[in-house]
């Protein structure tokens, strides 16, 4: 049932409101969501620890046609205080919420930190960075909406250098797609946590080719805010996250 205190166009405004990447929703999802009629949320899963406080909400929307759309939110925030903010991220795919779940628990927070600042030196923090990674397991590509999947991971980069419009081009044959998390750390970097996560976007393409995808996800800002980087090879990605070192 829907929250009797708030109606569903206002319960959809608050959502996207607080999404930081609400942009990455589909045209198609935002029309049909337009339509909705009735809402009804549950806490889907949680996790809550000294390093982090993450919750998955499932909401389900009732729409004019009769069918139904789900909406995955994820809501996370640093466990070592329990006033800090918390963030909000959007998925309309289940796989990616759990995609981006992972990320938290594997790349930002549950993973130890580097150590002591005093302790650890820059080249230290830098070769955990350029680390050969392990052996990738073999590709199981799916066939999945895949061109939509590589439109939506260069529309959510934020990096000037940035793939441009060929290979844009290119990814609208993109038929199936496999994602690899290739590495992920949480470090101290001049004082301050970051977290890094580098994942592969691998493709198969209508003639059989394959092409990837390179995004770094991490937390070296200014302000501390999550930001997204995408790179059309691995080393393009490696020397962006040892950069990204500098400027904590």
């Amino acid at each position: 049932m829907s929250d009797p205190y708030e109606t569903t166009e206002q319960h959809l405004e608050r959502l996207l409101r607080c999404a930081l990447n609400s942009f990455d929703l589909s045209d198609s999802t935002i029309d049909r969501l337009g339509t909705a009629l009735a809402h009804s949320s549950a806490l889907h899963s949680s996790h809550h620890s000294a390093a982090l406080h993450r919750e998955t909400h499932r909401h389900t929307y009732l729409l004019s046609d009769g069918t139904a759309l789900t909406l995955w939110e994820l809501v996370h925030g640093s466990g070592r205080d329990a006033g800090s903010p918390r963030r909000h991220e959007l998925y309309d795919d289940e796989g990616d919420a759990r995609i981006a779940a992972a990320r938290l628990a594997g790349g930002f927070w549950d993973t130890p930190a580097f150590g002591d600042e005093s302790l650890q030196s820059d080249l230290e923090v830098l070769t955990l960075l350029m680390a050969a990674p392990p052996l990738p397991l073999p590709r199981m590509y799916a066939p999945d909406n895949s061109a939509d999947h590589a439109r939506r991971v260069l529309r959510r980069a934020e990096n000037s250098d940035h793939p441009g419009a060929e290979t844009a081009g290119l990814l609208r044959a993109a038929f199936a797609h496999h994602i690899t998390q290739i590495f992920g750390r949480q470090c101290r970097v001049e004082g301050r946590d970051a977290g890094f996560t580098l994942y592969e976007h691998a493709f198969l393409l209508l003639d059989g080719s394959e092409t990837s995808l390179w995004e770094v996800e991490h937390t070296a800002t200014p302000d501390g805010r999550h930001m997204c980087e995408v790179y059309e090879d691995e080393e393009s990605a490696r020397r962006a996250m040892e950069s990204r070192t500098r400027i904590c």
